[in-house]
């Protein structure tokens, strides 16, 4: 590939997080989804598209979905080994599945003609590289192949411990995400992989744990063993919440100067952090293309050294930044042609 074309992307999982890395994909000039891996009936795939995007340039003609850019090869499968990645010349593939998530798995999407393949969530092996455009993006290197974006939680997490531990030394803390429902979790109680989770998702407030602490030294290594994490699954479909409490070294930082220090780097992540100064609500993020909105509003000291901060975010902003770590590999991998 030359970086004068387009960077050619596989698609597997046509769920929330792949219609939307498709909807940004095909509004955009460098990028083209040429093959989209799920068990779904393409009709029912191209419905969903234009149900959720709200947006009627999208056409299905058989087996493949157009839109003004490209033209996309649907395939019915749920399997990596089965997808011929090498036939449709993919620079990488995303998998947006979030199942697939252990090395075996990723390697069948190398072993079936993937150059990279992109995890859309955590990876539950050791992998070649946990990649957050805005903090480690000069980690990558040319012969990463297995790939991680990490979560939406993670990365908003991550990106408002990076800017604070820029100007605070932080001893440690804890993050409560108050997330949307997902769609592995039932809406009426039915017997599931645990307890908790066998409970209606439309109906209660389901605590869970959550991984983005076990993986936050990957990114962060000065805040590893840090900063404990946990989820509430809330009833609503879009829209989640960070409630983050940080013990400072320095009992001078004050809400005051966390917000300024937040609208300070906000510039320093440009399109993936912004800072709100409004008294907003879950449905205000709705559709918010930053990884992090952070509410200034909802900053608070207690005690001597402990501040509490919040941040909004939904999955919109994790499907952008998917899209830039493709990006960051294109332009790396133009730069070794080049060289």
């Amino acid at each position: 590939m030359t970086r004068g074309q387009p960077i050619r992307i596989g698609l597997m999982g046509f769920g929330q997080i792949g219609r939307q890395v498709y909807d940004i994909a095909a509004r955009s000039t460098d990028i083209e989804i040429v093959a989209i891996a799920d068990i779904g009936e393409p009709a029912i795939l191209h419905y969903l598209l234009g149900a959720e995007m709200g947006e009627d340039a999208y056409q299905l003609e058989g087996n493949f979905l157009h839109n003004r850019r490209f033209r996309s090869r649907l395939l019915r499968t749920d399997s990596p080994a089965e997808m011929p990645w090498d036939v449709f010349g993919v620079d990488i593939v995303i998998d947006a599945t979030g199942r697939f998530r252990d090395r075996a798995a990723m390697q069948q999407h190398l072993q079936a003609g993937a150059p990279r393949v992109l995890l859309r969530t955590l990876p539950t092996d050791h992998i070649d590289r946990l990649v957050m455009p805005g903090i480690n993006a000069d980690s990558i290197r040319p012969e990463d192949r297995m790939l991680s974006a990490g979560s939406a939680t993670t990365t908003a997490l991550c990106l408002l411990l990076h800017a604070l531990s820029r100007d605070f030394d932080i001893d440690c803390g804890s993050m409560t995400t108050v997330h949307a429902y997902t769609s592995d979790q039932v809406l009426q109680d039915y017997a599931g992989s645990d307890f908790r989770r066998s409970r209606s998702a439309a109906e209660n407030i389901i605590p869970n744990q959550h991984e983005a602490g076990a993986w936050l030294g990957h990114v962060l290594p000065a805040l590893a063993g840090k900063v404990l994490t946990s989820a509430l699954n809330v009833p609503i479909h879009q829209g989640c919440l960070l409630d983050v409490n940080l013990v400072f070294a320095d009992s001078a930082v004050t809400a005051d100067t966390v917000n300024d220090c937040m609208r300070r780097r906000a510039a320093d992540y440009a399109g993936i952090v912004t800072v709100v100064e409004d008294p907003v609500v879950s449905s205000d993020v709705i559709g918010n293309p930053h990884s992090l909105v952070f509410d200034a509003w909802g900053t608070i000291k207690a005690g001597s050294n402990t501040v509490k901060a919040l941040g909004w975010y939904e999955t919109l902003g994790h499907a952008a930044r998917l899209l830039d770590v493709a990006r960051l590999y294109a332009d790396l991998d133009h730069r070794q042609e080049a060289a």
